[in-house]
């Protein structure tokens, strides 16, 4: 039997999200409308909406909707920015963050998943603000640059400087920094040549790989 997959989206709103601190209403928004099940490969499809990461081929997972929403809120993103996702993954976050910025450029160091990112967004949102570059994101995407915000889905050693040179004044970047298997979700707001630096939780990420990540 097929589920009732917007029931699914609405009860994932409302226990996994709302009851862990997310308020953003523009968040949940974007929550409920994106078809997460439209993202995840066809053997999992059917855990879509838990509260976990499921893996999405090549090493790689998509974060628990909790942890995109808590990303998603923490850019504390109007409508008017262009924001880079590094991580593009199966392309689900990316087209949480179109629906909370004016343009988003989301890149993937993995060819075929930077393939499979855009195929599952133009299917499932044809036309949508995404752009979706096959590279290594650890140094962003200066054609593009400077951004509104810049949310990272894999785990760094350290911030990365090329990221941080390409935050616009003003702007957010969201990054899972530490070690391989156990990471503080680093909010980092950029105000001319200084940046302030919090951290907003503790989380688990896959490695971020490229130069400036793990080797």
């Amino acid at each position: 039997m097929i589920p009732d997959w917007s029931s699914e989206r609405r009860r994932m709103v409302d226990r996994q999200l709302r009851k862990r601190g997310i308020h953003d209403p523009r968040v949940l928004d974007a929550m409920l409308r994106i078809p997460r099940e439209e993202f995840v490969p066809p053997d999992s499809r059917i855990c879509s909406y838990q509260d976990e990461p499921l893996h999405i081929g090549y090493g790689q997972t998509i974060s628990q909707p909790y942890m995109i929403a808590l990303m998603a809120e923490l850019l504390e993103l109007t409508g008017t920015e262009t924001v880079l996702e590094v991580g593009a993954g199966c392309g689900y976050h990316a087209a949480v963050l179109a629906m909370l910025a004016a343009r988003v450029i989301t890149i993937e160091l993995i060819p075929a998943l930077a393939r499979q990112a855009e195929q599952n967004l133009q299917r499932v949102l044809p036309g949508i603000n995404v752009t979706v570059i096959s590279g290594d994101g650890s140094q962003g995407w200066p054609e593009a640059a400077p951004y509104g915000g810049i949310s990272v889905a894999a785990a760094a050693p350290d911030v990365p400087e090329p990221l941080l040179a390409q935050l616009a004044d003003g702007g957010r970047l969201v990054i899972p920094v530490g070690a391989r298997f156990d990471q503080e979700l680093r909010v980092i707001r950029k105000t001319g040549s200084a940046t302030e630096d919090r951290v907003a939780t503790f989380c688990r990420f896959v490695p971020l790989r490229g130069s400036e990540g793990w080797h």
